[in-house]
Order: structure tokens, then C-alpha cells, then sequence
């Protein structure tokens, strides 16, 4: 960690120390582990979720925290987003229908959460005054651009209703940083990954999906050929990059978009053949079982590698997990929780 960063670091304790911070989609993979993190930072944390993805044993560790607030509610209804909002200094907006495969089998309700409530998100924060807005954004922007690695001004045609959302939520941020002069940061994450990613439903995320069925000794099965690479992000990176969208103070900065990822490339061979490396250190027969292959998904992008020369420029951003040190904590994660 360079010295920069450290400094940067320590000024949120300074500047953040003691805020009223909303963090929407609390209950659920990211939200969560953004309310510890605050939490243990001594902040008064609100989070506001539906359950509709969340879940509630996320947040059992410190829902009877006193600087902790659960508001149940929905950010596709406006009093909610207001009384969510009330005497916040600062949102971390995550919620949101996460998902390609469940946005093109169901895309009225993916916009009702990512555009309709993302909006009703915005206003509330511009009605109660809140500091900054910092927001959820996502690689699925990039679309068809072919250009490798992606860099946050060069964008493609979306290739789903999901990425629509994902790239309206940006273009809505701008225009409320013009207009009503509400401070706004987006991040672009990239395949985050690590500790509360439910490996469980219909649109469950690759690698905690992958971990579950080898520790149930079943075949992962792999959409195509198991060539197309992604910027697997692990979970405290992605932490990092939200604190540090809250402290700057630099003005270039604000209102703008970043990438938040490691900044490399695996395939999901490679990830694969890591998954089964690392669990087999807890039981070994899980190196045996096989792989099976499938069809490619529709609305994938075939590789995915992010340019983070902004991030760590601007935000002092400083990503200290690659691929293989987040798996291994990753994989001891679900090897003791869900066993």
C-alpha cells in the first residue's frame, strides 16, 4: 500500500468517522459487507433492503448494533428512498437486480428496481441534502466494445436489458451532478466475488456456485468452452474503492466513473483449476471430480479486463487481492460457513 493511499486511508477516519451513512441493498452480497466495514469504522449505519435478494443472516452479526438501523423497504417507492435518506451525510447505493439471465427473462422488473428506483434514489438524496451519492455501476456497460482493457470512456452497444440499466443509472448520475449539484461517484465493478455471495438460486454468481458444487461433489458446468476471462474482483477491493469514493477531496475526482477491479484477466478455466486446487487442501477427492461444459449464455461478453490507471490516480485506489489471494480466502470463507 503506497503512501498516498495510507494517508487517504487515514483521513476517513478522520472525515468519515462518526457519519450517518445509508447503504441500500445492506442485507445483501456487497451492501453487507459495507455495513461492518463502516460499522467498525464507528459510523451510524442505515440499511435499507427488501429482502428480495438480501438476506437476513448478512446482517445478524450486527443488527442489534445501536449505531446500526434496518429500514425494510423498497427503493422502488419514493417515501421509503426519503425516509431512508433523512439526516444521511453520505449514500452507498447497491441495490439493485443484479443479473444478465434474469434481465432478459424478466426486463420490465430489472428496470422498475435499476432505473425507476435508482431515480427515486437520486431524488431522495437531492431532497435531504445528502453529501455525496455513490453508486453500484457495472462492467456490463462496456457491452460489445472489443476494446482490451476497458477504459471507463470507451463503451460499447449493451448486450442486455441488464446493461441498459446499468449504463442509464450512469448517464441519470450526470445529469443530477449538472443540474442539481448532487456530488456522485460510480464504480464499475467487475465480477466481484468473496465472504456472503450466496451460492444458492437461479442466478447465483459463478464462483460461489462453482464452490458449492465441488464441496457436494458435483460437476460445475461451464458456459462454452471455458475460454472467455473476467477481472474477477474479490470483495475487499471493492470495499476499498467505496471508502475511498467517500473521502476524496479531490475535485477532479467527483462526478465521474470508475472501474473497480484488480486489473487482470483469468479464464474460467484457470478459475476452475484454482477453485479445485485451493478446496482441495479440505478434501482432497475434489481434485477427481470433472468438469462439464455447455453452451455459451446469452448476453455474455466473452472477456472482460479492466484499465484501474483512474482509480488509482484519482481515488488513490490500490487493490491488494488478485485472483488467487482472494479464492483462498474466499474458499476458506464457504468451506467453514457452509459446511
Amino acid at each position: 500500500m503506497n503512501s498516498q493511499q495510507n494517508n487517504t486511508i487515514a483521513r476517513f477516519y478522520v472525515e468519515v468517522n462518526n457519519s450517518k451513512i445509508l447503504v441500500t441493498g445492506g442485507a445483501g452480497f456487497i451492501g453487507s459487507n459495507l455495513c461492518e466495514t463502516l460499522l467498525d469504522k464507528g459510523n451510524k449505519v442505515v440499511c435499507l433492503d427488501n429482502f428480495s435478494t438480501g438476506k437476513r443472516d448478512n446482517i445478524e452479526n450486527f443488527k442489534d448494533d445501536n449505531n446500526f438501523t434496518l429500514i425494510e423497504g423498497d427503493i422502488r417507492n419514493i417515501e421509503d428512498c426519503l425516509k431512508a435518506t433523512k439526516d444521511v451525510d453520505y449514500v452507498l447505493h447497491q441495490a439493485a437486480l443484479g443479473s444478465v439471465p434474469r434481465s432478459i427473462k424478466d426486463p420490465i422488473i430489472s428496470n422498475e428496481v435499476n432505473v425507476s428506483g435508482f431515480l427515486n434514489m437520486l431524488v431522495a438524496a437531492r431532497d435531504n441534502r445528502v453529501k455525496r451519492f455513490v453508486f453500484a455501476a457495472s462492467s456490463s456497460t462496456y457491452g460489445d466494445s472489443e476494446s482490451m482493457p476497458k477504459v471507463e470512456d470507451i463503451i460499447g452497444k449493451p448486450l442486455s436489458p441488464y446493461a441498459i440499466t446499468k449504463y442509464v443509472n450512469e448517464l441519470y448520475a450526470d445529469i443530477f451532478s449538472t443540474t442539481y449539484g448532487l456530488e456522485t461517484i460510480g464504480l464499475r465493478y467487475f465480477n466481484v466475488f468473496g465472504r456472503k455471495q450466496d451460492p444458492n438460486g437461479a442466478y447465483a454468481a459463478v464462483i460461489p456456485k462453482f464452490v458449492s458444487q465441488f464441496m457436494n461433489g458435483e460437476s460445475p458446468v461451464i458456459n462454452g468452452d471455458g475460454t472467455y476471462s473476467r477481472d474477477f474482483t474479490y470483495i475487499d477491493n471493492v470495499i476499498q474503492a467505496n471508502l475511498l469514493s467517500l473521502v476524496t477531496t479531490n475535485e477532479k475526482a467527483i462526478n465521474t466513473i470508475y472501474n473497480v477491479a484488480y486489473g487482470d484477466r483469468n479464464t474460467l478455466n484457470d478459475l476452475v483449476g484454482y477453485l479445485k486446487e485451493y478446496l482441495s487442501e479440505f478434501d482432497s477427492l475434489i481434485s477427481t471430480i470433472p468438469i462439464t461444459y455447455g453452451p455459451n449464455r446469452v448476453g455474455d461478453i466473452p472477456h472482460s479486463h479492466a484499465n484501474v490507471d483512474k482509480a488509482k490516480k484519482l481515488l488513490c485506489y490500490d487493490p491488494q487481492f488478485n485472483l488467487q489471494k482472494g479464492l483462498k480466502e474466499a474458499v476458506k470463507w464457504y468451506w467453514h460457513n457452509l459446511k
